[in-house]
């Protein structure tokens, strides 16, 4: 399964980055992934959509998620995450406050997805 890729949605192109059900190591990976593909992009142009459903947290995968949200800034012009329950809730709020970004949660991929594609 390809974990970051780009999709389309109602002629939108959405980068998906899709952490479900993803270990602490595996989560470290697919950021290494998203961050040499998000380099890549013009600057304010990129729309993404994070999973993290199911996904485990430790504190090396949450300082590795606030750096890789802060390395993204210049590039995301709209952030839609699902997944965020329970304690991941905390590091959510963390990774906004420490990033300055507004990462909107969503309950589903198709709510989020459809945002993302009215940017």
């Amino acid at each position: 399964m390809e974990r970051v890729q780009f999709i389309q949605h109602k002629g939108k192109k959405i980068l998906h980055l899709n952490f479900a059900d993803c270990k602490a190591d595996e989560v470290l990976t697919v950021i290494d992934q998203a961050r040499a593909t998000i380099r890549t992009q013009a600057h304010q142009s990129v729309l993404t959509l994070t999973d993290v459903t199911n996904t485990a947290f430790n504190s090396k995968v949450s300082d590795a998620m606030k750096d890789f949200v802060m390395h993204n800034k210049p590039y995301v012009m709209a952030s839609a995450v699902v997944g965020v329950t329970g304690l991941k809730q905390i590091i959510y709020n963390a990774v906004m406050r420490f990033s300055g970004r507004k990462l909107t949660a969503f309950d589903s991929l198709a709510e989020a997805k459809d945002w993302l594609a009215e940017r």
